[in-house]
């Protein structure tokens, strides 16, 4: 499909660059059928049904943004994808200055050496030492916060808990399942009350999420790879409530891409842990989830393709124009919308 379908103009100034609080207190736009409302999210467990389930992604954030130096060069890494106890690999600003062999010192106690370069122009870096690469993260790196919020002010001591979400539990995102930012304790335990479960899986979210679709058409979109895994326990669980005539509603698109890549063709679930690239556009049948509640994406992103495969691209469109028209906020701290096609 022409990528250009994806796109529409987004005013600067609705991108958030903080969330609201308390979270469960952003607005939500719900579209359930052919009807769009506005809604919060703490109004979450009346728009649900008894017997409906919610899928969690439970990694955790690591602070993986970094700056340091090869000399007197400045450079700039950005973790995304962890080869190794000891090895990552990383999108480099600056990468021209940079040369196989380089050892950059990041500051605090922490070098990398520069290993070979990838075909997108970034590096594999060896953490020198036997501290946990974890460890040397927490003394000098930053939140990865994206592009969109990083250009507009600096990262600060409140990204450190304001980009995790209540359910993180597994180092190796380096971006936010940003949906489940907006969940509270007092929220789960509504949803609780009004008999809707919660699961969790597992994807660690990589940088390239934040990549722009650079090809013209979709057909020619290379997907990076990002690990996720799914345990027999919730793959039964999940499978009941679809056999028992419930609902599973991923929260954030990552939940989708795990739950999507571990069906099968009659849409069961089954245990799962690898990698996958899985690209969902337009004509794709969804075969694990019935809905999806997710924030507003990028114009002619991989995500705004995955909603409107979801709901079609028309509704999409109109219900953007609607969440624009109306002062929604956009992106990683914005604003959320529940997605719940026809059955």
């Amino acid at each position: 499909m022409d990528v250009a379908l994806f796109d529409f103009e987004l005013p600067s100034d609705r991108i958030a660059l903080r969330p609201v609080s308390p979270r469960d207190a952003a607005r939500m736009l719900v579209l359930d059928d052919a009807v769009t409302r506005d809604a919060h999210v703490r109004d979450l467990p009346a728009m649900l049904r008894r017997g409906d389930v919610l899928v969690f992604n439970d990694t955790r954030v690591i602070p993986a943004q970094l700056e340091g130096k090869r000399g007197e060069a400045r450079i700039g890494a950005t973790l995304h994808k962890r080869i190794d106890l000891r090895r990552w690999q990383a999108f480099v600003r600056n990468a021209k200055r940079l040369r196989p062999g380089d050892r950059i010192d990041f500051g605090h106690g922490v070098e990398a050496i520069a290993e070979a370069r990838d075909e997108d122009g970034g590096f594999t870096l060896f953490f020198q030492g036997e501290e946990p690469v974890e460890l040397l993260l927490e003394r000098a790196g930053t939140m990865p916060l994206p592009p969109y919020i990083a250009g507009k002010r600096p990262v600060d001591g409140r990204d450190r808990s304001d980009y995790q979400t209540m359910f993180a539990a597994r180092d190796g995102a380096v971006a936010a399942p940003t949906a489940a930012l907006h969940f509270t304790p007092e929220l789960i335990a509504a949803l609780e009350q009004a008999g809707i479960g919660t699961v969790k899986v597992t994807l660690h979210v990589g940088a390239g999420t934040f990549l722009p679709v650079k090809a013209e058409d979709t057909a020619d979109h290379r997907m990076h790879a990002e690990w996720g895994s799914i345990d027999a326990e919730t793959a039964a669980r999940l499978n009941m409530v679809r056999g028992n005539g419930g609902r599973v509603i991923a929260v954030g698109t990552t939940s989708l891409r795990v739950l999507e890549s571990a069906a099968d063709g009659n849409g069961t679930i089954a245990a799962w842990n690898g990698e996958t690239r899985i690209f969902i556009t337009p004509g794709y049948r969804f075969r694990a989830v019935d809905g999806l509640m997710t924030n507003f994406h990028l114009p002619r992103s991989t995500l705004f393709m995955l909603v409107a495969a979801l709901m079609g691209l028309e509704r999409m469109q109109a219900a953007y124009a609607h969440a624009i028209r109306e002062g929604y906020r956009f992106y990683s701290y914005g604003d959320a919308s529940l997605l719940l096609p026809e059955s």
